[in-house]
């Protein structure tokens, strides 16, 4: 008799296993994993998004693991294995550093019909892990013949091929709605990819001058863009209006994405935006963002707390100079503490905000951080003291944004502090 191969098939070699891609449904059902080592933690916390109920078992674990054990999220059973612990598992992954023990693991799954991972021998096992990742709802999955790191190099292309948009993939339909987007201090690199995923899918994007500005360039010829920016002392979209477009836009079926800098609640009217969706019947998702009261030092190498110098930081609105009447900040409560004052929006204000600090008893000596333009290419720093602060902005032509760290941390990232 004769045969053939289909068309577009390959005969498969002794050494290239047959395998049957399928997405296990894991929720509340039970997986047991043996061994409880860095392999063992890589695991758990997948098995554990997909809503599994975990045990692992195994005389010592990491201390990741014991965090979870501790905290309930699994369960861990402190000794050697034994066949009965995969009584009832649905699967299981076989993660010590002993083949010995792998075998019996392997064996025990085989002889109770449940599919088992082994971390040292992919051949002797009944199933392999994938490289994973998602985008946009999907997952995307990838198996090569026994080669991790391949797999994952071509899951990473594909992922940032679908989030560069050179995969046209249409997203599943979503319902009209206001998403509000951190976009973190600046750095494209830093937003985060729940950003870059709304920002894609948008309709409509209502952006201010904040906002990543690359995100911006990669946005569809078809997507709507609403430039609502807040210059200083100069052109304003009243925050009413912005609440405007968002519903407005919203009800007539689109995906909108409010994007601003650094995180919506830090500063950032984000809640107001909420209410006001909220009184219309829009539904809104909020996507933190990266906050640049905390980013922007970070970069800058300026750590904000320090073991045995600091145990607390206050990030401070400085819009408004102390003594005005709408000012709702306690200046002279603020100098009396000890630990780092973070100040946004205060460049107008830096001189009057360091008087009164020291006019409260903040020492006059107390290094000072001004960073504008945090984390961009022309980010610049002028490093001085509170006493020197406000001559030193006006010298220095500093122009928002910027940051101002105040406290003995700067001097850690710039020894002496004045330098």
């Amino acid at each position: 008799m004769e045969t053939r191969e289909g068309v577009g098939t390959r005969r498969r070699t002794d050494d290239e296993p047959a395998i049957y891609p399928v997405g296990l449904r894991l929720g509340g059902r039970r997986v047991v994993v043996v061994g409880g080592g860095h392999v063992a933690q890589r695991r758990v916390p997948t098995l554990l998004t997909a809503g599994a109920l975990v045990t692992v078992v195994s005389p010592e674990v990491t201390p990741a693991l014991e965090g979870l054990a501790g905290g309930g999220e699994i369960t861990w059973t402190p000794r050697g294995f034994e066949a009965g612990d995969l009584d009832d598992a649905w699967y299981v992954i076989a993660a010590t550093d002993d083949a010995e023990v792998n075998r019996a693991v392997s064996a025990a799954a085989e002889e109770r019909r449940v599919f088992c991972v082994r971390s040292d021998d992919g051949l002797a096992a009944s199933a392999w892990t994938p490289a994973t990742g998602r985008y946009a709802g999907m997952t995307v999955a990838v198996l090569g013949n026994r080669e991790p790191r391949r797999s994952a190099a071509i899951r990473d292309q594909l992922l940032g091929a679908l989030r560069d948009g050179l995969v046209d993939v249409r997203a599943e339909p979503r319902a009209a709605c206001v998403t509000l987007v951190g976009g973190g201090p600046g750095d494209p690199e830093l937003v985060t990819l729940a950003a870059r995923r709304a920002v894609a899918e948008a309709d409509v994007v209502v952006a201010d001058r904040l906002a990543p500005r690359e995100l911006l360039s990669e946005l569809a010829p078809d997507v709507e863009l609403v430039d609502v920016t807040k210059l200083p002392r100069g052109r304003s979209a009243l925050q009413e209006e912005i609440n405007r477009v968002l519903v407005e836009r919203a009800l007539a079926g689109k995906r909108v994405v409010r994007l601003k800098g650094g995180d919506n609640f830090v500063f950032g009217r984000g809640f107001e935006e909420i209410e006001a969706c909220a009184a219309a019947g829009v539904p809104v998702e909020v996507i933190p963002g990266l906050s640049s009261a905390i980013a922007v030092p970070g970069r800058a190498g300026i750590p904000l707390t320090h073991r045995g110098m600091t145990h607390e930081f206050t990030v401070v609105s400085g819009h408004l100079p102390p003594g005005h009447p709408d000012s709702l900040v306690a200046w002279e409560a603020l100098a009396r503490t000890r630990g780092t004052l973070v100040l946004l929006m205060a460049v107008q204000n830096a001189g009057t905000i360091a008087e009164a600090l020291v006019e409260h008893g903040r020492a006059g000596t107390t290094p000072v951080a001004v960073i504008s333009d945090g984390t961009m290419a022309v980010e610049r720093e002028v490093i001085t003291t509170l006493d020197g602060l406000g001559a030193a902005i006006e010298a220095e032509q500093v122009k928002p944004p910027a940051i101002i760290v105040i406290g003995d941390v700067v001097g850690l990232a710039r020894p002496g502090g004045t330098g």
